[in-house]
């Protein structure tokens, strides 16, 4: 899913803007072996899948005004709205042609971001809860049982949680401690479906793909997705000016990879959410889309080679996990 309307959410200077999307577009320009959709946009029904009628009012409310802020770090431009309802439109539009075959995989090039987007509020770059509509959209639409959420984003994915908390989707959510937004401690676990892995800064390559094989893997054993949402925010890169993490580029393909052997009959879609050096960006979405062409297997890292502050949150998740 790609479509230049998505560069129409201007946000001007702010860090989160077109240039990130523009950048994927001309790295992704060459790409064979990928059916690009256009996005349509989400109907009220949709929407309210996850947010209340105030997140919209208030939108409007700022459209109207010709553009704002929907808090001290969501910028809504005059076009923003439509774009954000073609973002979640777009996501869904995917899930349609993805889950219409077996082994279909896609992934969904939008703007503006959603995983900070609550069921009341806009925020944190992000207008609605663009991965959250489509759980929940693949479970009462598409009567997809086995949805598993995986959100490797820097930052918690605050409110996908919230929009999934009642639920027994499951979400995991690896970010860097402390940061924003503060919250995705280990013993948020809603239903017993919330999976929280606050990780210390300077974590790279090895602790992540670590943690996939030593917490993921089990989950995804025991829970046999038919259906797999990744929050794919690459600010977890090295070169990324917000977030304090050290993964390469070719790390975040072989977490992909790993998604792809452990799953193979599951549908993969990713969403992009953050990441916000533009070639960085663009080189690990790349890594991603032929890592799920042609998955590789990947090695666990020995517990030697990585550090031993890590190795202590992943005892403290194992622990609330109960893996």
């Amino acid at each position: 899913m790609q479509s230049s309307r998505f560069l129409e959410h201007n946000t001007g200077n702010h860090v989160e803007n077109a240039g990130r999307l523009d950048a994927i577009f001309r790295r992704l320009a060459e790409l064979e072996g990928w059916t690009r959709l256009d996005p349509r946009p989400a109907s009220r029904e949709e929407i309210a899948l996850v947010h209340d009628p105030q997140v919209t009012e208030k939108l409007e409310q700022i459209t109207a005004e010709g553009g704002g802020w929907a808090d001290g770090d969501t910028c809504v431009s005059p076009a923003s709205l439509e774009v954000a309802r073609l973002a979640v439109g777009g996501g869904l539009k995917l899930l349609d042609e993805v889950c219409a075959n077996p082994g279909n995989q896609g992934f969904a090039l939008l703007r503006p971001p959603g995983h900070h987007a609550t069921p009341t509020q806009s925020m944190g770059f992000c207008l609605y809860s663009n991965i959250a509509i489509a759980a929940r959209y693949a479970r009462e639409t598409l009567g997809l049982k086995r949805v598993f959420v995986l959100d490797w984003d820097v930052h918690h994915g605050n409110g996908t949680q919230d929009s999934l908390i009642s639920t027994d989707i499951p979400f995991v959510s690896f970010h860097q401690w402390p940061l924003y937004p503060g919250s995705g401690w280990y013993d948020e676990r809603g239903q017993g479906n919330l999976y929280n892995l606050p990780l210390p800064a300077g974590c790279g390559d090895g602790e992540y793909l670590f943690a996939l094989h030593r917490l993921v893997r089990p989950l995804l054993e025991n829970h046999d997705p038919e259906l797999i949402l990744v929050s794919a925010g690459y600010d977890a890169h090295a070169s990324d000016p917000l977030g304090s993490m050290g993964i390469s580029s070719k790390g975040f393909g072989q977490m992909a990879s790993l998604l792809a052997e452990w799953c193979p009959g599951a549908h993969r879609v990713g969403f992009l959410e953050g990441g916000y050096h533009p070639q960085a960006l663009a080189q690990a979405v790349e890594s991603t889309l032929l890592a799920w062409r042609r998955p590789e297997p990947v090695e666990c890292p020995r517990p030697e080679k990585v550090q031993d502050g890590f190795l202590r949150r992943m005892v403290q998740a194992q622990e609330h996990w109960g893996v």
